[in-house]
């Protein structure tokens, strides 16, 4: 497999709005999952990469023009940044495909569909944003946070743009980009895009850095709030990082997201969502519902109908066409895929369709869609991420039993109810403990405020709400306007 796209900068360090050269001379390969080719080689960033970008960052924020201009301006700005990816987006898909195995026809819809909506709705959403208010005499300002560390994963580093970086630039942020290092081309184009969009000098800076300088970011002073989407032992990583200093953190964690069949349901119809739904990106994202709660009367049905989804589902080279879902972006992931299986088969779950590396595909990080049945919600598979194409089917028996296995979980990141009847779909959808349930649907909206419950995470992205949280709230009190307590003399 050859590479056959431009990539900018492949030795060179997006630092404070320019390519520059790194403080090391370290070159990373980038491995195809589809084939296991190297594909190219690029500059590793270091530690003193990311201190340059973090002053830089920090200079910007405290002296530059970034965070003192008019609202309008910033999404100007931010408007130019939006075109420069969307010229982009047809590379950006198809550069993707090769560093992390995702089928061009995923990435069209996650990036040229999903990501331009949400970029988009993020522009809207800022302009009609009020910042500033007056109540009571006292004026409300909220003001930027600060420097902002945002932390995107491989799964998504085109659609995160939208909900995660673009939104702490217009509240008025300077902000490091730290992509995966699973995303050394995506995340090169990004930085290109960046630099067309002209943003003041130190406001931006973009890095796919490894655990080691990813760490030392966290734990940076300079750092203001970090923003992660990622696992959630990550999560928690963070969070002790930035404990001592206090900073914010806005965390999207893991999931282990329910899908509830009612007995009324029309199986066809659940099917033309459930399955994408489910196995999707091969599980790699964060909303998969890898719990299917059947009930126990229409068990056999359902998992008779996700078999026949599974079996028929064409794994293989990203680009083809034809092909419904490709390997699994790091070896890692399909390690921890045939791990799980193992461990389920030993607590007496059942394997229905895959289950096992693809015959007919001699190299290349692959694993089948796998769909398991006989499983109880205390199985480690009905309870741990896999972050890979493993799927439960869970029986139930009426729907308050459901929804007691749906909630039986350390997650609550998103949801999924199948019924023909709305009022008991909404009633049910009320009692999960989620951040985002689907009714008759899969999948979650990016242009409202979307985030998790327990350990899903905290905060919310998207939508005005997503602006708001790379806000501080200060009040500015005039003189004999107010009823608090006056400061001692």
């Amino acid at each position: 497999m050859q590479l056959d796209v431009s990539i900018p900068g492949l030795d060179r360090q997006f630092i404070g709005g320019a390519w520059l050269a790194g403080g090391g001379n370290e070159m990373a390969p980038v491995v195809s999952p589809a084939t296991e080719e190297v594909l190219t080689t690029v500059a590793k960033p270091t530690v003193a990469d990311a201190d340059r970008a973090v002053a830089a960052a920090r200079q910007a924020f405290d002296s530059g023009p970034w965070p003192r201009l008019p609202v309008a301006d910033r999404v100007a700005v931010c408007g130019r940044l939006c075109d420069a990816l969307e010229r982009r987006l047809d590379v950006l898909n198809r550069a993707w495909a090769f560093e992390s195995g995702a089928t061009v026809a995923h990435g069209e819809m996650i990036n040229s569909g999903a990501g331009a909506a949400v970029w988009r709705g993020a522009l809207e959403a800022a302009a009609t944003l009020v910042f500033e208010e007056e109540r009571d005499g006292t004026l409300i300002v909220r003001e930027p946070a600060g420097v902002v560390l945002g932390i995107l994963t491989f799964n998504g580093p085109v659609v995160l743009m939208g909900m995660k970086i673009i939104p702490a630039l217009l509240a008025g942020c300077t902000v490091v980009v730290k992509h995966a290092p699973e995303s050394p081309l995506t995340s090169r184009l990004i930085a290109d895009a960046v630099r067309e969009a002209d943003f003041p000098e130190g406001a931006v800076s973009v890095l796919a850095a490894g655990t080691p300088v990813t760490q030392h970011l966290v734990s940076h002073p300079g750092v203001d709030l970090v923003a992660l989407t990622g696992g959630t032992a990550i999560g928690v990583d963070v969070v002790r990082r930035t404990a001592p200093r206090l900073a914010r953190t806005l965390l999207e964690l893991g999931g282990k997201s329910p899908a509830i069949i009612a007995e009324d349901v029309d199986l066809d119809a659940v099917m033309a969502t459930l399955c994408d739904g489910a196995s999707g990106f091969m599980g790699q994202v964060c909303v998969s519902l890898s719990r299917i709660l059947a009930p126990r009367s229409r068990y056999g049905e359902v998992v008779d109908a996700l078999a026949e989804r599974y079996s028929a589902l064409k794994v293989g080279d990203p680009f083809d066409p034809d092909t419904d879902r490709g390997p699994l972006a790091v070896e890692r992931g399909r390690d921890r895929a045939e791990r799980a299986v193992a461990a389920a088969l030993q607590e007496g779950a059942k394997v229905v369709t895959g289950g096992s590396r693809p015959p007919h595909l001699e190299r290349g990080w692959y694993y089948e869609p796998t769909l398991l049945a006989d499983v109880d919600n205390g199985m480690s598979v009905a309870r741990e991420e896999v972050f890979g194409p493993v799927t439960c089917v869970i029986p139930y028996k009426g729907l308050d039993e459901a929804v007691a296995i749906a909630n039986d979980t350390p997650y609550g990141l998103a949801a999924s109810v199948y019924s023909a009847d709305e009022a008991l779909a909404l009633r049910t959808a009320r009692a999960i403990r989620a951040g985002s349930v689907a009714i008759n649907q899969a999948g979650v909206s990016l242009t409202q405020p979307f985030g998790g419950f327990k350990q899903s995470g905290w905060g919310r992205e998207c939508g005005p709400e997503g602006i708001l949280e790379f806000t501080g709230i200060k009040q500015i009190v005039r003189g004999g306007s107010y009823l608090e307590v006056p400061a001692p003399s």
